[in-house]
């Protein structure tokens, strides 16, 4: 049970980043497909990436017989770390073409690869872990579309930091195992 919420904290702190930008974007007024399209295809890569980070971690862990608690640790650290410094430098880029949503997409994804480097040292169920990712993002993503329209930028960029410190927490709690 213990491993089952963590991995939901872990998913809604990688999540902050896309339902901060989801908030931009739902305030540039995207048209029904794109609102739609958006959630899909960060579900889609906050499946993927951590897929590939995890066959990567087994590899480097293999390779330099790393403790994998410690290397989730210094990884979640070093995101936290990074969405705190995002978050606070926020650019208010109005993201409309299909391309630069692909390319955002990948981008608030990035951070889910990273974790799926140590992943393992959370469960023992991968696929589990990446489709609760994905789950979470998706909505995560279109509820902050949705209220995107409604809110005021400043929430985002509280709701990121809120993300950074779950991490940070979870971060410092695995260099502790």
């Amino acid at each position: 049970m213990r491993e089952f919420i963590t991995v939901i904290v872990i998913a809604v702190a990688l999540s902050m980043d896309t339902f901060s930008i989801s908030l931009g974007l739902g305030i540039s007024n995207l048209g029904k497909r794109k609102m739609l399209f958006f959630p899909i295809l960060v579900g889609s890569f906050h499946f993927m990436m951590p897929l590939l980070g995890n066959y990567l971690g087994i590899y480097l862990s293999n390779l330099f017989n790393l403790n994998t608690h410690f290397l989730l640790g210094i990884i979640l650290i070093y995101l936290a770390l990074a969405m705190i410094i995002e978050a606070l430098k926020q650019e208010n880029k109005k993201i409309i073409n299909t391309i630069e949503l692909i390319i955002l997409a990948i981008t608030v994804s990035i951070d889910s690869f990273s974790t799926g480097i140590g992943i393992s040292a959370l469960s023992s169920n991968i696929l589990l872990c990446v489709s609760i990712f994905a789950l979470i993002s998706s909505i995560f993503t279109y509820i902050g579309l949705l209220i995107g329209k409604y809110a005021s930028r400043l929430l985002g960029v509280y709701s990121s930091i809120f993300g950074s410190i779950l991490l940070l927490i979870i971060g410092i709690f695995n260099l502790c195992k």
